[in-house]
């Protein structure tokens, strides 16, 4: 099953997050199927690849949560 996921970069207390398509049994720093996009928690800043995000979401892929939430933020997905 295909997931979209945060994967975590940066450093120690200044977090830096892309947002990635991935395979669920792989690790969180795993290799990526995709890179939809960047949040980044200290600016409060996104900036997300929507039409790739609305292919692989059609195509079976789950947000996880926190991705979730940042998707609605952004209107390409509605609160259900």
């Amino acid at each position: 099953m295909l997931k979209i996921r945060l994967k975590k970069l940066g450093r120690k207390r200044l977090p830096f997050y892309r947002i990635i398509a991935i395979e669920s049994s792989k690790r969180r720093n795993g290799a990526a199927v995709e890179e939809l996009g960047f949040y980044d928690p200290i600016n409060n800043t996104w900036k997300i690849k929507v039409p790739n995000v609305i292919k692989r979401i059609q195509d079976g892929a789950q947000p996880t949560n926190t991705v979730k939430n940042l998707l609605i933020k952004a209107d390409i997905i509605k609160k259900v």
